[in-house]
């Protein structure tokens, strides 16, 4: 368990949480609150990309709870578009000064995220990815999931001038400037190969920092499939050379 007064952000800048969500109702609601527990000066914006499983439920009875914060916005998608078009419809309703993106499973801990913000908020980069592979130790997934992960990182590295550890990972954090300036096209989750192609095309540096991971399987809700990965790949090789 981190301490986290040691990570309170103090220089004044706002931070906006998107929360994508796309049948996660075992774990959504317990996300929005960890997340809303965070000694940040934040706005969170959750989006339900149509979900049946009863998230859309949870997340409105959340919108009720939470109606007279000004900082609790809610986005619903009338069907599932990806997780793409999800972070798209929230850059719509950010005000803050960095953007982050925290998935609703799970698999990654929100206590993380103000360490995460940190590097943004000191001036110090303005993309940090939340890495779940620069140790060893880290690397707790399937053989062929951490193999997908290295070949993805790999070719992102060469093709873009940058090592690379975790192109897929889910925390990506941007200074909101930047993210809001980048034409996204994506629709589900080609979101990762597409911003991390053109924030390094802007000739930005991505800071990566290691992060804690308890990944799913798709018996448990994992969504992502190998066809994700031909895409991602794609998308890699298409932003670099003919975007």
């Amino acid at each position: 368990m981190h301490n986290l007064s040691e990570y309170v952000i103090g220089i004044g800048m706002k931070i906006s949480i998107i929360i994508p969500v796309y049948n996660e109702a075992p774990t959504v609601e317990e996300v929005v609150e960890k997340v809303r527990s965070l000694p940040l000066d934040k706005e969170i914006i959750v989006v339900d990309d149509g979900s049946t499983d009863g998230s859309r439920e949870i997340i409105k009875s959340l919108e009720h709870k939470y109606r007279e914060d000004g900082n609790m916005k809610f986005i619903y998608h009338p069907e599932n578009k990806g997780k793409g078009e999800a972070i798209k419809s929230g850059l719509k309703l950010v005000e803050g000064d960095i953007v982050a993106i925290q998935d609703a499973d799970l698999e990654l801990n929100p206590e993380e995220l103000p360490k995460l913000v940190r590097p943004i908020e000191e001036n110090l980069t303005r993309v940090v990815y939340g890495s779940r592979f620069i140790y060893p130790q880290q690397r707790k997934r399937a053989f062929l999931r951490n193999l997908a992960n290295w070949i993805l990182s790999t070719v992102a590295s060469l093709l873009y001038g940058q090592r690379i550890t975790d192109e897929a990972t889910g925390y990506k954090i941007f200074a909101a400037d930047l993210i809001k300036g980048i034409n996204l096209r994506c629709k589900g989750f080609e979101f990762c190969p597409e911003v991390t192609a053109k924030v390094l095309k802007k000739g930005e540096k991505i800071t990566e920092i290691p992060v804690s991971y308890d990944p799913r399987t798709a018996e448990e809700g994992k969504k992502i499939c190998w066809k994700d990965g031909f895409k991602a790949l794609w998308s890699l090789i298409k932003y670099r050379f003919l975007d």
